[in-house]
């Protein structure tokens, strides 16, 4: 991973040359397009209209949403632009629909399409989710939800400073594209909040995640099929389901997942720490080149899980053995207490054993004393 020697002084030179260009940038406030702070007025077309000009300029635009609740259903922030250099700021706080059935089958709340150069800065999505969990929960005919925020088909994009409250399902979604910077976010739902990931990256390259708190009732960052080049560091995440690659291997033909590094995170209270999960059955997808190293574990359910047997009710799978190939897993430096007896469980696939795993500084406990390990169909080097 050359080409992240440092990712925290690149997120920094980012985020002061988008700031340089704020400052001569083209203004584009809201309020202007009709927009307004209470709540309840709905704002979408408002900024939609000041997307429109800001994309259409040829000059740096910052699109200013002072402080205030702004209403929105659905906004597509499409592209691509005429230029590479749009910053919007957000002072106050963006408002989802209170009925989720309004954005719910719509996939998404706030999305951002073909754009490059885009960076968003400070603010809140309220994305009113506790209704649709409520309805989950219930056992009704639910609609699936809405992710609250999503980049898709993009490049050169920054997160920074942004609260994301209550989404409906995922709250952050990285999707096919390039050199993603997120830094300062804070990320929070129910622990008993179904699906409420906290940042989702698929089919995407060079993305660096940095000093951010995640407490969801899911994965508090889940790594989808054809990720690369993937830099987590110094994330808080508690509650949830820990930071996770896969579930991989649903489908024969898949892209895998490589380089990827989890580095000065600390787990509270997560079901698990660190996970790679695979599907037990057949496919052509891999998981190579992976760092998890400098990590605490408190009180975490599987600090140190592989599964490569997953096959949620029993559908498709039973019997198969995953086609997923593992390999190069690092596991450096990781301390701290296991819920569980067993803290490093390592369940490979019969098929296509895991290779090259290796353990170095692993410190865990339970109750105390130490933990055990479990390993299944896995050759490399305890250290």
């Amino acid at each position: 991973m050359a080409d992240q020697l440092n990712p925290t002084l690149q997120v920094l030179v980012l985020i002061s040359l988008t700031s340089s260009l704020a400052m001569g940038a083209v203004q584009y406030n809201v309020l202007n397009y009709g927009a307004k702070p209470d709540g309840n007025t709905d704002s979408t077309m408002a900024f939609l209209a000041a997307w429109t000009q800001a994309c259409a300029s040829t000059k740096s635009a910052n699109i200013y949403v002072p402080k205030g609740s702004f209403f929105l259903r659905k906004v597509a922030f499409q592209g691509p632009c005429k230029n590479s250099a749009i910053v919007l700021r957000i002072d106050g706080t963006l408002v989802a629909p209170s009925d989720y059935r309004v954005i719910g089958s719509s996939g998404n709340w706030i999305i951002f399409e073909h754009v490059r150069g885009v960076t968003v800065s400070g603010g809140t999505l309220d994305g009113k989710g506790t209704g649709l969990w409520s309805c989950k929960a219930s056992g009704k005919n639910c609609p699936v939800g809405a992710t609250s925020l999503e980049f898709t088909n993009s490049n050169n994009i920054v997160i920074s400073g942004l609260a994301s409250l209550n989404s409906q399902m995922f709250h952050i979604v990285i999707n096919e594209c390039q050199n993603v910077k997120m830094q300062g976010l804070k990320i929070m739902a129910s622990g008993e909040s179904p699906n409420t990931d906290g940042i989702h990256v698929e089919a995407s390259t060079g993305v660096t995640i940095l000093n951010s708190k995640i407490s969801t009732g899911d994965d508090c960052v889940s790594i989808g099929p054809g990720t690369s080049n993937l830099w987590v560091q110094n994330v808080v995440c508690g509650p949830g389901h820990g930071i996770s690659i896969g579930s991989l291997g649903k489908d024969l033909q898949e892209s895998g997942v490589q380089n990827v590094t989890v580095t000065g995170t600390t787990f509270s209270g997560t079901e698990n720490g660190v996970r790679i999960k695979t599907w037990g059955r057949p496919s052509k997808s891999f998981v190579r080149s992976i760092v998890f190293q400098h990590l605490v574990m408190n009180n975490v359910q599987n600090p140190i899980i592989i599964d490569q047997n997953y096959c949620p009710n029993n559908n498709n799978c039973p019997g198969q053995a995953s086609g997923v190939k593992i390999s190069g897993v690092t596991y450096l430096d990781i301390h701290g207490s296991s819920a569980t007896e067993t803290a490093v469980k390592l369940d490979c696939s019969k098929k296509n054993p895991c290779s090259g795993i290796r353990l170095k500084g692993i410190n865990l406990t339970y109750k105390n004393r130490p933990a055990e390990a479990s390993c299944n169909n896995a050759s490399g080097a305890c250290l």
